[in-house]
């Protein structure tokens, strides 16, 4: 259709490509190159970026699912996994367990 290959839009004039990369953290592609900052997790800030706006309008529902999407239980949790069921028994480490008594094995 058009003789030439390119953005198509000459009055843009030239935007060099990409502002943001991806982010070895968080992996979102929103680490700005410029910046050396990522827009989704604040990479090197120690700190993670976490969304805590005024809940208004339709706004509640994006905020929501944007904590719901990094909270606690969306990744790996090697340790925090484990946790519930050390808790029953006190966190007790290094005790072997009782052996339990033989059920009489009914011969018929």
């Amino acid at each position: 259709m058009f003789p030439f290959q390119g953005k198509r839009t000459w009055s843009f004039g030239k935007r060099r490509n990409k502002t943001h990369t991806l982010c070895i953290r968080c992996g979102h592609r929103s680490f700005h190159l410029q910046k050396s900052h990522c827009s989704a997790c604040a990479f090197p800030a120690a700190r993670k970026r976490t969304c805590k706006c005024l809940i208004r309008f339709f706004f509640v529902i994006k905020i929501v699912k944007a904590i719901r999407r990094k909270t606690t239980g969306t990744g790996r949790m090697r340790y925090l996994r484990h946790v519930p069921r050390r808790f029953k028994t006190c966190f007790r480490e290094g005790t072997k367990a009782a052996p339990r008594k033989k059920v009489a094995a009914a011969s018929a």
